[in-house]
């Protein structure tokens, strides 16, 4: 077996389509119907275990770049549910992403322990006026300035998903100013806590809302726990939950632990959930294999006829 990293998309489905590769991980969604009409090839769609959010930084007291002097207007609540109503999941769904995702409501996937169909519904719904007098509500009728920082090499669609949301926060009177760099140099910006607003994408490895929790949501110690916590927000009641989580041997009670810190995280927008990712894998007709939730094909299950 040989892997061929190939950075370009446009030629990523070139060599799928002219043979010269058997296999693609990651087709460019622009280029799936065309290759599901090809009767070479065929399309394995999976829903993967990541969910993509937007992380917001509630920790400095002023933010840079925002022209709020002594102030950071996403520790307000009102605002962060001003941003969250301003994006239309529904339109990023349909026509940035080509119908492959699952709009989210919360912070894991259908197929993780913890998620329920009530807690992926949105927290509240697409309204463009509403997210307006949030914002005027809570003090910036003319609305503030924000950069927003999204890696272009990481996710299905990233930078496409970024620069719609730079419209839709626009939209609302927030001047959305978009970064993009390539994940490598991206992730070190938001392990360091470097940034304003952020896209992210995170798969759930031991398909338990623990991990989630644990990395995203518990208040960021230096030590090992709310690593990924780059928005470096803190609430004591939800660092108690998932401490009691980790140590609770009754399932229903932990059941209800992991509900309810999931319910908190949603009902205050500590996070902004985009959608749950649905992963596609193109190949050559004479290839079988079995599509993996983490993204991540078996040799071992792959045959070549």
């Amino acid at each position: 077996m040989v892997f061929t990293p190939i950075k370009s998309a446009a030629t990523r489905s070139a060599a799928l389509i002219s043979g010269q590769v058997d296999f693609v991980v990651d087709p460019p969604p622009q280029d799936l119907a065309r290759m599901k009409a090809d009767p070479n090839l065929k399309i394995n769609e999976g829903a993967e275990n990541r969910t993509i959010y937007l992380g917001l930084d509630q920790f400095r007291d002023e933010l840079p770049g925002a022209g709020t002097p002594g102030k950071n207007p996403l520790k307000d609540k009102r605002v962060r549910q001003a941003l969250y109503q301003a994006i239309d999941s529904a339109g990023i769904h349909s026509r940035t992403m080509r119908n492959l995702s699952v709009p989210a409501g919360t912070m894991v996937a259908p197929m993780v322990h913890g998620w329920t169909k009530e807690l992926d519904a949105r927290a509240a719904k697409y309204d463009v006026e509403a997210a307006k007098k949030l914002l005027a509500d809570a003090g910036y009728p003319n609305g503030f300035s924000l950069n927003l920082e999204c890696p272009n090499d990481r996710y299905v669609n990233d930078e496409a998903i970024c620069q719609a949301v730079t419209a839709m926060w626009t939209r609302i009177g927030v001047k959305t100013n978009l970064k993009t760099a390539p994940m490598a140099q991206y992730v070190t910006r938001v392990m360091n806590a470097d940034v304003s607003a952020y896209l992210f994408g995170w798969g759930v490895a031991t398909f338990d809302s623990l991990y989630s929790l644990d990395a995203l949501m518990a208040t960021k110690d230096g030590k090992g726990i709310g690593t990924y916590n780059a928005g470096r927000f803190s609430d004591a009641k939800l660092d108690g939950m998932i401490s009691q989580i980790k140590v609770e041997m009754d399932t229903a009670k932990r059941d209800a632990l992991i509900n309810d810190a999931l319910k908190l995280v949603k009902d205050e927008y500590y996070y902004i959930p985009v959608h749950h990712q649905i992963r596609p894998w193109a190949m050559r007709k004479n290839v079988t294999t079995q599509h993996r939730a983490d993204d991540r094909p078996m040799p071992t299950w792959t045959t070549i006829k």
